[in-house]
């Protein structure tokens, strides 16, 4: 399986992460060309190699002639919608700004939708964010994954409200959940932008797996730091093993004053909040109440969305969690010709092997286009294609 890893050495910005990639193998003009297709006005590149600490490294700046400043996250979703990038840099880049979005939101209790995002709203915002998510899709990257995030702490930084302490309260936001290391470098080593990059397509952190690295790219920093080289390094490469092992988190919570009614939505909203699952057990709870002790494992990247679903949806007063090291075997969907038609199938590799499953949302399309008992379709399938 194709991964990045995000080495944030001296943490991650927008520029650094385009930067990285360019470094990389990605080309200016390939990544010029693609952000063309948002429609943006006085929109330039300009990047050079320099060295930090050492080491040869790709500084990206975009160069905005036309900035605007009080976009809302409709409008911004507005100009990637309307381009003709593809569906998945589309989907990553418009999750990225939600998670902005949601971050400024709680800062200044305020809806999402009132939220102007100043700086991050910014033309150069965009083409950081739609960049990121142009970057994953040429490289084929199916999964992210980072080491714990830097912050500078100890100064401020300057932002349209004024100073702000660090690490920024965007940054701190965005980052909850998420593992980080917060340093003695009085400078804003990650930013809001950043922060959202990595904190929504990032599976989490990597430790003890065997990866076959084929690109490697550095990203620099706007200036020199004394204490570590101002760089993010990206790695591309394969991750080689048998099973994926990631930090998950159980959230759980007993009910017993819920309307039975409410939990296959709460459980909807759940997985699309970023449950890898969610179930129900039914309990018996004091007094003999019957009850329901409702449960979802996440990551951890995605642990205040889902905390914020059993507030927000149920009627529990308070959650428990336990982290857990979660394995599960490589898994891709794929299409395959059949009889029956193309259908989807997920593929589940395992000791160099392969296995098939057909999904049931095909089966099902399949038996009602077909007109065949979906039994049938499973039989059918398993003699032809899983033997």
């Amino acid at each position: 399986m194709k991964i990045a890893y995000f080495d944030t050495i001296a943490g991650i910005s927008g520029d650094m992460t385009l930067g990285a990639f360019l470094s990389a193998g990605i080309s200016l003009d390939y990544l010029s060309s693609e952000i063309s297709k948002l429609g943006l006005h006085g929109v330039e590149f300009q990047a050079k190699h320099l060295e930090r600490g050492g080491i040869t490294a790709v500084k990206l700046d975009v160069i905005i002639s036309d900035q605007h400043h009080n976009r809302n996250i409709n409008d911004i979703f507005k100009i990637i919608s309307q381009s003709s990038l593809s569906d998945r840099v589309k989907e990553n880049a418009k999750k990225i700004f939600m998670q902005l979005a949601h971050a400024e939101a709680k800062i200044h209790s305020m809806s999402i939708d009132d939220v102007h995002f100043h700086e991050v709203g910014a033309l150069d915002a965009i083409v950081d964010i739609v960049g990121a998510a142009i970057c994953l899709e040429k490289f084929g990257i199916k999964k992210v994954y980072s080491s714990p995030i830097k912050l500078g702490s100890g100064g401020f930084v300057d932002a349209a409200h004024g100073q702000l302490p660090l690490p920024a309260p965007a940054v701190a936001e965005i980052l909850k959940g998420y593992p980080t290391v917060l340093t003695d470098v009085p400078f804003e080593l990650t930013t809001p932008t950043g922060a959202a990059i990595v904190k929504t397509i990032s599976s989490g952190v990597l430790s003890n797996e065997q990866i076959i690295f084929e690109d490697i790219g550095y990203g620099a920093g706007s200036g020199e730091i004394k204490s570590i080289p101002n760089l993010l390094r990206v790695m591309i490469g394969e991750l080689e093993q048998s099973g994926e092992e990631e930090e998950s988190v159980i959230v759980e919570t007993n009910i017993d004053d819920m309307n039975p009614e409410m939990y296959p939505f709460v459980i909807e909203q759940l997985l699309s909040h970023g449950a890898d699952d969610a179930f129900l057990i039914p309990i018996i709870m004091k007094k003999g109440r019957p009850g329901v002790l409702l449960s979802a494992i996440t990551s951890r990247s995605k642990l205040d969305d889902i905390t914020n679903v059993f507030f927000s949806q149920t009627s529990t007063l308070g959650i428990r969690m336990q982290h857990i090291n979660r394995r599960k075997v490589v898994r891709e969907q794929r299409e395959i010709e059949s009889k029956l038609g193309k259908i989807k199938v997920k593929v589940v590799k395992y000791n160099g092997k392969e296995r098939f499953f057909p999904e049931y949302e095909e089966c099902r399309r399949l038996a009602i286009e077909k007109n065949i008992p979906l039994i049938e379709i499973y039989r059918n399938l398993e003699i032809e294609i899983f033997p």
